[in-house]
């Protein structure tokens, strides 16, 4: 493996530099002339970080328009056509359903078990059965239909900035498909009208659209969350008033045994839950060091029981439900919210940690750390917080100030960030003019590659550092792909499709690899990478095949293929150039 370390080294630590090191404060504010990147870096650097990776002419149309032009045209979406990707997306039944009707219309398999178990107590009829497999296909369907969804319009989409802020918003509120079943007819509704249409917006139109969103009610539990029995309840749910309030609402809750009615008993016997009061002040707004206490968490989520899920027939939306409701005075963040209050307790939270100088701070760094470097330096995220305190929590106005400052474009920033898993799938199949992909096989390779979409099960997202994606086995999975895609076995791509392929293909292998290194890694490559370019071989590769070249794909490359396991592509010639140029060190980072 001693042969290997120099190109691991380059891959891990970047092409000119150690391991992200904190860049140089500024204390003068955002100028051109500033700037240490030369023009051409400046290009390809606003590509790599504003976009999910340049498609051939995207450099070129960058230069004639200019860099601050280009900026300042993704910066604001509603003026960019993007019916292409539009197009694509309204293909997808499930994306333009409500998450109320993809619940009426795709019956929960779990609930239908138990509907059939209780209606056939000698066990499923093979028609129960057929029931409940197609229960299973509907609802595999949602899931994958939402994953292709998002993979195609992040390929096509002339909206890129809006796209690579939906990536950071669902990143920085992160959901888990795998919570429960329901969470899965909740997840198209919260990407395309809760997290795309306000990710440039303002902070608090998000936080609020998202403490509203079934997706987090559910996810993070405050669907069920109410009043301690030791605490005043806003209305006694065991008033007369209130049963025939329920009656009337939910039908259904006259059975004892269905389930609305056990839901509702559920809600009625729940007490405080805590897990959204704390994310919301440790992930979500003010940071883990933000300056709150257990008891500002305690009393968060008091501000909040209540705020729950509506049932289908009832539109399967937020609902305020006043009998679940802690109704006692509260004290969060040095506040108080006075007793006997409603739906005003949880609008009035959101306003108090949307505005605290901790978030401003938290927000700015988080956005800093995504398109700058790992570790940004204070005086960038203490301008950023500014912008942030001085516009209300304008993403725009935060975003505009990280993306046109030295720091960004400092010499130090470019290529400083390693791509997650989502960011190198999407990355190569844009430079390579893919097509998108109906099915979720996509996905499944941005899966196999680590990162499955929705698929986090932890509230703090996907790392956003190098060191959460970079080992040796990650490495060697990433180069497989790349060599997997110049073999052409990924849907939607065509590896010798890009400008000038054809008088490449019997060019001398040195023309080639100055073609490849211009087309996909900006026209910049280290003496280490042009080598490998030039050879052929890969010292990662040497050291960890057997000699007899069998060596087996990744689960990563097996998922592309659609096969469960499949040897390792064997190029030569341009094909080649062009898978190890895309598992490059270059191209594995921004």
């Amino acid at each position: 493996m001693r042969c290997a370390a120099p190109f691991l080294a380059l891959v891990v630590a970047g092409c000119s530099s150690a391991l992200p090191r904190p860049l140089p404060p500024s204390p003068a504010p955002p100028a051109a002339d500033l700037r240490t990147q030369t023009a051409d870096q400046q290009a390809v650097h606003a590509l790599s970080r504003l976009t999910f990776g340049a498609r051939p002419g995207d450099l070129e149309a960058v230069h004639e328009m200019g860099v601050d032009r280009w900026i300042d045209r993704q910066l604001h979406p509603e003026r960019i056509d993007d019916d292409k990707a539009e197009a694509w997306v309204r293909q997808f039944e499930v994306v333009q359903k409500t998450s109320a009707q993809l619940e009426s219309e795709y019956q929960n398999p779990g609930a239908l078990v138990n509907q059939l178990s209780a209606r056939n107590t000698g066990g499923l009829t093979r028609d129960d059965s057929l029931l409940l497999r197609q229960a299973r296909l509907n609802l595999r369907r949602i899931t994958e239909e939402v994953q292709a969804a998002r993979v195609g319009r992040a390929l096509l989409s002339e909206r890129q900035l809006q796209e690579v802020m939906t990536d950071f918003w669902l990143n920085h509120f992160s959901v888990f498909a795998g919570k429960g079943i329901r969470e899965q007819y909740y997840l198209a509704d919260y990407e395309h009208r809760v997290i795309r249409p306000l990710a440039l917006g303002r902070f608090r139109d998000l936080l609020g659209a998202v403490a509203k969103s079934p997706a987090m009610l559910f996810y993070l539990d405050n669907w069920e969350s109410a009043a301690d029995s030791a605490r005043p309840r806003l209305v006694d749910p065991r008033s007369p008033v209130v049963q025939r309030a329920v009656r009337r609402r939910f039908p259904d809750a006259a059975n004892p045994q269905s389930p609305m009615a056990q839901q509702l008993q559920r809600r009625l016997r729940a007490g405080l839950n805590e897990n959204y009061g704390r994310e919301l002040l440790e992930l979500h707004t003010l940071g883990v060091d933000g300056g709150y206490s257990q008891q500002d968490v305690i009393n968060a989520a008091r501000a909040l029981t209540g705020w729950t899920i509506a049932g289908p027939r009832q539109g399967g939306g937020f609902t305020f439900t006043p009998f679940m409701h802690d109704a006692g005075e509260k004290r969060v963040l040095g506040r108080t919210l006075k007793a006997g209050r409603g739906v005003e307790d949880g609008e009035e939270l959101l306003d108090i940690v949307a505005r605290h100088p901790s978030t401003a701070r938290f927000i700015a760094f988080k956005l800093a750390r995504r398109f700058v470097s790992d570790t940004p330096s204070t005086a960038l995220v203490e301008r950023a917080a500014a912008t942030f305190t001085q516009t209300d929590g304008d993403i725009r106005a935060v975003v505009r100030t990280i993306v046109t400052s030295p720091e960004f474009f400092s010499r130090e920033a470019f290529r400083a960030k390693v791509k997650s898993p989502f960011e190198i799938v999407l990355s190569a199949l844009r430079a390579l003019d893919a097509a998108p992909d109906r099915t979720a096989r996509t996905a499944q390779v941005i899966a196999g590659l680590g990162q499955p979409i929705f698929g986090r099960q932890t509230p703090d997202g996907w790392p956003e550092t190098a060191d959460g994606w970079m080992g040796t086995g990650a490495i060697l999975n990433r180069i497989n792909f790349g060599l997997v895609l110049a073999a052409g076995r990924v849907p939607g791509v065509n590896p010798m499709a890009f400008p000038g392929v054809e008088s490449l293909r019997q060019a001398p292998r040195e023309q080639q690899v100055d073609a490849v290194v211009q087309a996909f890694l900006g026209g910049d490559a280290s003496s280490v990478t042009r080598s490998v370019l030039l050879t052929g071989r890969n010292p990662l590769l040497d050291a960890a095949a057997p000699s007899d070249s069998s060596a087996s794909m990744r689960p990563t490359q097996a998922a592309a293929t659609g096969r469960a396991s499949a040897p390792v592509p064997q190029l030569r010639g341009l094909a080649q150039v062009v898978g190890l140029a895309l598992g490059s060190p270059e191209f594995q980072r921004r």
